[in-house]
């Protein structure tokens, strides 16, 4: 996809080329997560306060707009598009985005397009989604205990988040279900979830807590570095390291008795940046270069300077030149404030 931004000496039309997206590490982005709203219809503990102030609805991206961002990311080489949240399904109108996005599978412009959702929707919208083109899904779930759910996610109702899980695999779609492993509140109850998720067909990721947004707690009474998790369940599994990858950071293990996968996501105890291919869009416009880190650059302004998309183009190569190597993600009782300030939900999981 080229941009025709004016005319050279001979009247002939000046193209800018929409070209790859090469970090200064020689790394490759090709997949681009977009957080479609920093709403959710959860208040998770280890995510959000209770009384969050959400950002006004009129400085998100329009839809139309998103989509438009997202095509240039597309034309610049993105393969893969995971559309997140807050709960990306609390959108309105987001079935929009994701049949447009579904169509450029179809014409396979893009490999894949997913989502992260708490599966609170999901019922409601998981034909929908198989029906636009999307094919796996990733469901947050910490806990099957509904008294312990509803504790965690101070709103969630565990009997919807199920009725979800059954609808989306129903339609189809395939489940990976992500649980943040928190000390005292889940470690013991891994096993079970991994038996669960498993004997339903389901992949299951565990995620060490990140220090992002400040909340109620202090996010080192409930640090489990997965470390420790692995050694625990290796009392009771045989886990085997396997090369599968899905695109995300996570490093999988194949577990003999369930002959299911178990990934883990360790952002504290063995960073997964070396091989970072990510850049995340938040509804506002703003593109993260890393999700540890604050270094931003607004794409909003050159969305809106014109219909052309040459100058969303230089933003993004912008942006890119300014990636770092890793992120600065530190958890201990010496660093009492987030390592970042913004909620998670803003940027997207």
């Amino acid at each position: 996809m080229n941009s025709i931004v004016g005319t050279i000496g001979d009247g002939s039309p000046l193209v800018v080329e929409a070209s790859p997206m090469i970090d200064p590490f020689g790394r490759a982005v090709t997949y681009l997560r977009v957080s479609v709203t920093d709403r959710c219809d959860f208040r998770c503990t280890y995510c959000m306060a209770e009384n969050m102030t959400f950002l006004p609805k009129k400085d998100l991206l329009t839809l139309e707009e998103l989509n438009r961002l997202c095509s240039a990311f597309i034309a610049k080489g993105v393969r893969k598009i995971r559309l997140t949240g807050g709960e990306p399904l609390v959108r309105k109108n987001i079935m929009f985005l994701v049949r447009e996005l579904g169509k450029r599978v179809q014409a396979g412009e893009l490999e894949e397009l997913t989502l992260t959702t708490n599966g609170s929707q999901l019922s409601r919208h998981a034909e929908e989604l198989y029906d636009c083109g999307v094919r796996r899904i990733n469901v947050s779930l910490d806990t099957l205990d509904p008294d312990k759910f509803h504790a965690i996610t101070r709103w969630g109702d565990f009997a919807k988040v199920m009725e979800g899980i059954d609808a989306a695999q129903k339609a189809g779609l395939k489940i990976k279900l992500n649980a943040v492993a928190l000390k005292d509140f889940n470690e013991a109850e891994i096993p079970e979830l991994l038996r669960f998720a498993h004997g339903r067909g389901m992949d299951l990721t565990v995620i060490e807590t990140m220090p992002m947004g400040e909340i109620e707690e202090d996010r080192t009474d409930r640090y489990l570095p997965l470390s420790k998790l692995r050694a625990d369940l290796e009392q009771q599994f045989t886990l085997t390291d396997i090369p599968y990858k899905t695109g995300g950071p996570a490093r999988y293990v194949e577990v003999v008795e369930t002959g299911g996968r178990l990934g883990f996501i360790t952002p504290l105890t063995h960073n997964f940046c070396e091989s970072c291919n990510r850049v995340r869009l938040t509804c506002t416009g703003t593109l993260y270069m890393c999700l540890g880190q604050n270094d931003a650059a607004d794409l909003r302004t050159a969305l809106r300077a014109t219909e052309d998309d040459a100058l969303v183009y230089a933003a993004i190569d912008e942006a890119i030149t300014r990636k770092p190597k890793g992120h600065d993600f530190i958890i201990d009782r010496t660093h009492n404030r987030p390592a970042v300030a913004r909620h998670m939900s803003v940027t997207g999981g």
